[in-house]
């Protein structure tokens, strides 16, 4: 699978390890690594600041194969969120966007994109204006909404994402299942929902389909691992598996992704 990351990027600074502690992240990079560690190819397509933090995630990105060549650096501070590491769960704190507060898509970008097998952004990317016209040019959508299915601001987008993603700790599934209707009926082919420790369930308009977790034996960092399922997920629906099939493959490599510290 060839993968297209666009928008959100992001130094996520570990507070209270090593007296603070930088580690790159942001979800579709994370997914971008995650693509190249299951065998696929992957694109950055976004940017950075002209500070420090912009040229450590640079070399980082650079490190794991990441194609950069439509990354672009400007003016200001790459974008940081601030966690804590507390029993193996991340804690987030205050995030400061950055550059990425006044970012933008050039035709030359789209035309990049177009040349993947699949699209994915995030909430905090502000490229979802740009999704009508990805889907209408033919690229396969895919968008992650976190931990807020109910956000407006990518309302625009939902019509055009044929894989929607997002995370929840709600118990009651009648719940959660009404959400996934919801969605699914705005636009989405599949939509997605992330359920931690209870594994995720999946909507195709007609049936729910539900998948466990991999064990993991010891759980050191919870950072990532949304983002590794979206990436495993992704590689095996693409790569033609089935839904249930695509889902555990997702779940393998967010366990995967918990037994060590740092997003990568």
């Amino acid at each position: 699978m060839k993968l297209a990351s666009i928008g959100s990027n992001c130094v996520d600074f570990y507070t209270n390890i090593d007296g603070g502690r930088p580690c790159a992240g942001g979800g579709p990079v994370n997914m971008a690594v995650y693509t190249i560690r299951l065998g696929g190819t992957a694109s950055y397509i976004g940017p950075v600041g002209n500070d420090e933090y912009g040229t450590f995630m640079l070399n980082e990105m650079q490190k794991k194969g990441i194609d950069i060549s439509h990354l672009y650096i400007k003016e200001g501070k790459t974008a940081v969120s601030n966690v804590e590491l507390i029993d193996g769960e991340r804690v987030f704190g205050d995030y400061d966007e950055g550059v990425l507060g006044e970012y933008s898509l050039s035709a030359e970008d789209v035309d990049f994109i177009l040349t993947h097998d699949v699209v994915v952004a995030d909430l905090w990317g502000r490229v979802e204006g740009y999704f009508k016209e990805l889907k209408l040019k033919g690229i396969a959508t895919a968008f992650d909404l976190a931990d807020n299915p109910d956000s407006d601001r990518v309302s625009m987008a939902i019509p055009y994402v044929d894989y929607l993603f997002f995370s929840s700790n709600e118990t009651d599934m009648n719940r959660i299942m009404e959400k996934m209707k919801s969605l699914r009926s705005r636009g989405p082919k599949l939509v997605i929902c992330m359920l931690g420790s209870r594994g995720s369930v999946c909507y195709d308009g007609k049936d729910f389909i539900k998948c466990g977790i991999k064990e993991c034996d010891c759980i050191v960092d919870t950072m990532g691992a949304g983002d590794s399922y979206i990436a495993g997920f992704l590689t095996g629906i693409i790569s033609g598996l089935t839904v249930k099939e695509a889902m555990t493959m997702g779940a393998e490599t967010a366990t995967d992704t918990l037994q060590y510290f740092g997003a990568w």
